[in-house]
């Protein structure tokens, strides 16, 4: 196992990584939907996602694919193709919660587990947290990060 996890230590950051980023995808956004309500649905994840994509930024340059290059054009290029990936990605969310949350019905859902309620949209944003993940890993390891890979 030690030694799967040296080779794949990549993937490895960034499955750690991806849970924090994650985590305050999710806190955020729970946090606007408390505040704006679930109404909001769509601008509470767009709010989320600033919070996320900067986090994200960071460790996955200093960590995951140790991009050491600190130059402005490095910099530069990185910001462009990251923030551009992750837009994709976001248009690929929001649309996805359009569809299950207003077009599939699942903006009235409530879900109880374990003492907590989790609403319609909160669940179909997780549903779509592993295509977000898939994406985000696959524009970072072979597009924007990819120097460090050769």
């Amino acid at each position: 196992m030690k030694n799967w996890i040296i080779k794949h230590k990549g993937l490895v950051l960034y499955a750690v990584f991806g849970v924090a980023t994650t985590l305050i995808n999710f806190i955020a956004f729970r946090l606007c939907n408390w505040l704006f309500g679930n109404d909001w649905y769509l601008v509470n994840n767009v709010i989320a996602w600033v919070f996320a994509v900067i986090f994200a930024y960071v460790v996955n340059k200093v960590w995951v694919f140790e991009s050491r290059s600190w130059a402005f054009a490095v910099i530069g290029r990185e910001i462009v193709e990251f923030l551009t990936a992750r837009l994709l990605s976001l248009g690929i969310e929001e649309v996805g919660l359009l569809l299950l949350v207003d077009v599939l019905g699942m903006k009235d859902l409530m879900l109880n587990l374990f003492g907590l309620t989790f609403s319609g949209p909160f669940i179909a944003k997780l549903i779509l947290a592993v295509v977000v993940v898939v994406l985000n890993y696959f524009f970072s390891k072979f597009i924007i990060f990819k120097k460090k890979n050769h």
